[in-house]
């Protein structure tokens, strides 16, 4: 049987790789192209046709949206849609994609997915029945997307873009729970692991402390060390230690050290309460 032909594409090397690392995993799949944005995407897909692109949807000079959009119906591949936020998630279930994958990627879920596309081109080999809907649905979305994006300079997006996101999503067994970033207590990282401390209950999310950061927001978490994060609207009472360390007392009951080199953020918020 032919091997499932893949384009990749993200704007962050790293991404690529850890993609790049899980897919020559699976049997029958060939990754075939890498982009770092959606022109390279649009290229690519019209040199090589590959049969599947794993897109993410926020990426430089065109969105994952408008990279469909601009595709002839003839040439556009099967989509999986990439993304480290749940609403675009949201807007590609919409958009009948074969599935949509919430950053950081796992490999069961990547997994999941591309069998999900194997399945599809079997059942549909002239690949005319899922090209229709996604067609369709796309200036709708697009335009959507746009609207949140065009308007703000490349810096602004990475700022601002996370905030709007209020939750998320976290694998918890055989699921995912969602969690409401307002809901966050305090953050404590172990390598490349973060536990979420929420209503007395503790998640373990697979992510980088800085990813993680990037969709809170910055006037309301502040880190205390290196590997903690705090809710500051949590905080019921501090007491300096020595050293110019202080001790935090929160709502739910912890009690978080904060280092002399994060004390500054600290203490601001303390004075301004």
């Amino acid at each position: 049987m032919r091997k499932l032909r893949v384009l990749i594409a993200d704007d962050e090397p790293l991404a690529l790789k850890l993609l790049q690392a899980l897919l020559v995993k699976l049997p029958g799949v060939e990754v075939i192209a890498q982009c770092k944005n959606g022109r390279e995407v649009i290229d690519a897909c019209h040199e090589s046709a590959p049969d599947l692109m794993i897109l993410d949807i926020q990426m430089p000079q065109l969105n994952g949206f408008e990279v469909v959009k601009e595709l002839q119906s003839d040439s556009m591949p099967l989509i999986i849609f990439c993304t480290a936020y749940q609403r675009y998630a949201l807007d590609a279930f919409d958009l009948h994609a074969v599935d949509y994958i919430l950053k950081p990627v796992s490999e069961t879920r990547l997994q999941r997915a591309v069998s999900r596309a194997q399945e599809r081109l079997q059942d549909n080999r002239d690949g005319a029945e899922h090209k229709s809907p996604v067609l369709g649905a796309i200036d709708e979305i697009a335009q959507k997307v746009s609207g949140r994006t065009n308007n703000r300079s490349s810096a602004q997006d990475s700022e601002q873009a996370p905030l709007a996101d209020r939750k998320i999503a976290i694998k918890d067994h055989d699921g995912t729970v969602l969690v409401d970033i307002d809901d966050i207590d305090w953050v404590d990282a172990a390598g490349d692991y973060m536990c979420i401390h929420v209503k007395g209950e503790t998640l373990i999310l697979r992510s980088t402390l800085k990813h993680l950061m990037s969709k809170l927001d910055p006037d309301v978490f502040k880190r205390i060390h290196r590997s903690t994060v705090v809710n500051l609207s949590r905080i019921v009472k501090s007491t300096p230690l020595h050293k110019g360390e202080y001790m935090l007392f929160l709502e739910c009951g912890a009690q978080l050290k904060v280092s002399r080199n994060y004390r500054q953020d600290i203490k601001v918020f303390l004075s301004e309460r």
